[in-house]
């Protein structure tokens, strides 16, 4: 294992274990990088390629995806050859393997649900499908959901997944890409708008992909039943807090306007009507950035994070931390420790720089934070330690 980098830290604030309160207040406008925070990074694996997410098994084992298609086990300083099993995935662009989540009651049932980029250049879509892990294969391998419209290109699949307390899985999923990419004759990124398309939404499912009854738009002819929220451009950082139990989430803007966002029940967040975001050469894509209905985001990154990958510290190991949401950076190289009020507000901010780009922030089964980071041969999984 290796050691990088000591550094100054900053003052934690006080945190409720309580459900926030919505806020009025305009968002946080960040232009510069926050205080850098006092922490020790260690190498627990490397040599990875393009790793996107990380979870655990309960001997304490990690599960680590690869966007090219593999899902590989690494236990007791070992990381072991691809599982077998594992769907065939589009790994064009941002495309190929992402997300992995366990059943919240693995241990009975050993199911492993993934997301994952299906299909070809010219029609793709985001999957979720299931599988019960019995030793180094997925065995039972099921799809379970898919988005309704094919598009093309390789961008915005979104795919993270959380469980919310009630055993039904939240699953984000983007956009579809930037212009001049179009679906039926308009900006595919309209689709966010759309409450009958997948695109630009978060969506609930039970544990075998079947819709629950008490989703927000059951029974409503303008949506499609699976729908949990709306208007976001692509999400690829999502979490529950296991004890507020408060749904947070990260949003990649375009040029600036990245978004931390607190997900309510049916809310409409906005995306391409209201948004801090410019278009990638400059323009802008609407002069609106609030509207009433639309739900604001509490921080908004201008130069953009890209942010990928969230986390609410609830472990021991860190009591300074607790209660805090770390975000991970692909642009910013770090990761972002942001603390919330009782008054849904940003009480204060720091910053953790790691020197590659941050795909995936987790909090692992010893309390301790990890990072994936992102790169084409040396992606690797670290471990802070405060």
């Amino acid at each position: 294992m290796g050691a990088i980098g000591v550094f100054l830290g900053c003052s934690p604030i006080a945190q409720s274990d309580t459900p926030l309160p919505l806020s009025t207040a305009e968002p946080l406008l960040e232009s510069q990088p926050p205080p850098t925070l006092a922490v020790r990074i260690e190498t627990v694996v490397e040599g990875l390629e393009h790793p996107w997410a990380v979870t655990w098994l309960p001997d304490g084992s990690a599960l680590i995806t690869e966007r090219p298609g593999r899902l590989r086990r690494f236990h007791q300083g070992r990381l072991g050859s691809p599982i077998r099993g594992v769907p065939p995935v589009f790994a064009q662009g941002q495309g190929g393997l992402l997300d992995v989540a366990l059943h919240p009651r693995f241990a009975e049932n050993n199911w492993v649900y993934l997301t994952y980029a299906h299909g070809t250049a010219s029609a793709n879509r985001t999957r979720l499908a299931r599988g019960r892990l019995v030793g180094d294969r997925l065995e039972e391998v099921t799809v379970l959901f898919e988005v309704s419209q094919a598009k093309t290109g390789g961008q915005h699949f979104g795919s993270r997944l959380a469980w919310l307390p009630d055993g039904t899985l939240l699953m984000a999923i983007g956009d579809g890409g930037n212009p001049p990419i179009e679906l039926e004759g308009k900006l595919i990124r309209e689709q966010a708008q759309n409450r009958r398309s997948h695109l630009g939404k978060i969506i609930r499912l039970r544990d075998d992909g079947t819709v629950p009854e008490d989703n927000p738009f059951v029974g409503d002819a303008t949506a499609t039943p699976e729908l949990w929220s709306y208007g976001h451009r692509n999400i690829q950082g999502l979490v529950v807090d296991p004890v507020t139990e408060t749904v947070w989430s990260t949003e990649h803007g375009s040029l600036g306007g990245d978004e931390l966002n607190r997900i309510q029940r049916g809310a409409n967040y906005g995306w391409p009507v209201v948004t801090y975001s410019r278009e990638y050469w400059g323009a802008e894509i609407t002069p609106e950035r609030r509207r009433p209905g639309m739900v604001d985001p509490l921080v908004v990154w201008t130069p953009a994070i890209a942010p990928s990958g969230l986390a609410v510290y609830r472990g021991d190991r860190a009591p300074q931390w607790q209660g805090a949401l770390f975000a991970g950076g692909l642009v910013s190289q770090d990761v972002r420790k942001i603390r919330v009020n009782t008054n849904n507000a940003v009480a204060s901010q720091g910053r953790i720089p790691i020197g590659q780009r941050v795909r995936d922030v987790r909090q692992g089964p010893d309390g301790y934070l990890y990072v994936l980071t992102d790169d084409p041969q040396n992606g690797r999984l670290l471990r802070l330690i405060p």
